[in-house]
């Protein structure tokens, strides 16, 4: 880690976290930060010495025992029963790249001097961060309402010397690591376990994840769609700007430049045509790419101002001199939109899975599932079956967790978004939209050799030139299974070049 991202009052944004973690830069604290950190501290510290009155989450109970007052000198002890005893997550483990994310979150949200949290606490979690002392969060705990409140338990545990982590390649306790490193725990101080559990950390990591991954795979629908274009020897007109500036939905502008420009010089779709139309998964890519990619730009409009957000409770406010509980940390605005997103990438599948069952159909001189000697062959299939089961799941999954509510700590928490269940099914539809996409890639690139000796455009061309040197043409029948896994590393790896 050579070079350093400051943590500050700058707008962060996801390609600043997108070069974060590509670059593997540091964190630290900007000198601005730091002030702000100190001064809420000590603001609240003589609060306290001087105030008498109960002030939620910071001399009383939690949730629905809030009316319960806790003695000065059990303050600390208060802050700390309070992370031990919401770490219930459960459930599979979330993926590494999106703790690390949680972390740099939960360190911008503490900065901005609203949370009353220590210096050396955010320090600890930046130490955390920056040796890839990853804690084990799970993805089942929380309602996405008082803040993901298990999955931060378990994202601060280690910062008292408990729970468990990712360090070096190995689960380990996180005791060890502090013995390792010579850190002593850090010694809650009041409001500071509610500062650490309240947030939208989870949510907003599993969107940032997402949304990285989205904005990639929403140009690679477009390739992978135009391809199959040419493999369905379809036509090019439905792309003409023209039909697109009557209805100049952005997305959908910007979806049939993109195609048009994937398919400039082709002798396939400048070819004379047979037909006069194509079916609507070929013809209407503009329309519902297009829409998708509109989805995508308001979620990340959604999320920039989340990360960019104080989402604990209750609020310090230094200069008004007052501190406020209020509900900073409900998690609808993020609900919303990991379900809208759901639906887009959602869609983006299942209108490539209708592209797939085309060209697999035996028309417009295809060989049936796009083999020789279809019956000795079943070729292209069964690989659709897969998209087509796939691409169902997401139908399912793509149901809104939004609309749900569930009544929660005696009735105080009588409302919940349910937005961290949006984001886990969030980036389980984009797991699958890879696959899918994946498949229809298989295909595509299996019918364009149909079309030979005519050349598709010279992107196009070189694409699956570097396509060709990892899943062969299939001649005869083989196991597919080892196709599609390749083919999914090879999209990804395709990725990663667009980054750079």
């Amino acid at each position: 880690m050579e070079h350093s991202h400051y943590i500050s009052s700058e707008i962060l944004t996801l390609e600043v976290i997108q070069e974060i973690i590509s670059q593997n830069k540091a964190l630290a604290l900007s000198e601005e930060a730091k002030v702000n950190i100190q001064n809420c501290r000590t603001y609240l510290d003589k609060k306290m010495a001087s105030h008498d009155g109960p002030i939620y989450g910071i001399n009383t109970g939690f949730g629905s025992l809030c009316n319960v007052i806790i003695s000065n000198e059990n303050l600390s002890q208060l802050q700390e029963n309070l992370v031990k005893s919401h770490a219930c997550g459960t459930g599979d483990e979330v993926p590494s790249a999106i703790v690390k994310i949680m972390l740099l979150l939960k360190i911008q949200s503490l900065s901005y001097g609203h949370s009353g949290v220590q210096l050396i606490t955010v320090e600890r979690l930046i130490d955390f961060y920056n040796n890839d002392i990853l804690p084990i969060i799970y993805t089942q705990g929380s309602l996405g309402a008082s803040g993901d409140l298990a999955p931060l338990a378990h994202l601060s545990l280690p910062l008292l010397g408990e729970g468990d982590v990712y360090f070096e390649s190995k689960k380990v306790h996180s005791s060890q690591v502090l013995k390792h490193f010579n850190w002593q725990p850090i010694v809650m101080q009041s409001k500071e376990g509610l500062a650490l559990l309240n947030g939208t950390q989870f949510m907003s990591a599993y969107g940032c994840y997402v949304l990285l991954k989205a904005m990639k795979f929403s140009y690679f629908a477009d390739v992978v769609g135009a391809i199959s274009l040419e493999g369905f020897d379809g036509r090019i007109e439905p792309f003409n700007e023209l039909i697109h500036f009557i209805r100049p939905h952005k997305g959908q502008i910007e979806t049939a430049r993109q195609i048009k420009n994937l398919l400039e010089g082709s002798q396939i779709i400048n070819q004379e045509k047979q037909h006069v139309q194509d079916p609507y998964s070929f013809r209407c890519m503009p329309q519902v790419h297009g829409a998708s990619k509109d989805t995508i730009d308001y979620v990340k409009k959604v999320f920039k101002t989340e990360i960019n957000s104080v989402t604990d409770n209750p609020n310090i406010f230094i200069e008004s001199d007052v501190i406020i509980s209020g509900g900073n940390f409900h998690g609808q605005p993020l609900a919303l939109a990991l379900d809208f997103l759901g639906i887009a990438l959602s869609e983006l599948g299942s209108i490539s899975e209708r592209r797939t069952y085309q060209l697999i159909s035996g028309l417009r001189g295809l060989p049936a599932f796009l083999v020789d000697n279809p019956g000795l062959n079943s070729g292209m299939m069964i690989p659709q079956y897969t998209a087509a089961s796939i691409a169902s799941q997401n139908k399912q999954l793509a149901t809104p967790a939004s609309v749900d509510s569930i009544v929660s700590s005696n009735g105080q928490e009588d409302h919940v978004s349910m937005g961290a269940n949006a984001a886990t099914k969030c980036l389980r539809i984009m797991e699958n939209l890879e696959r899918i996409l994946a498949i229809e890639l298989m295909n595509a690139s299996q019918a364009i050799e149909f079309r030979r000796p005519l050349q598709s455009s010279a992107f196009i061309e070189m694409f699956l030139k570097s396509y060709r040197e990892e899943v062969p043409f299939v001649k005869e029948d083989r196991i597919l299974h080892y196709d599609i896994e390749k083919s999914i590393a090879f999209m990804n790896s395709f990725m990663v070049e667009l980054e750079d």
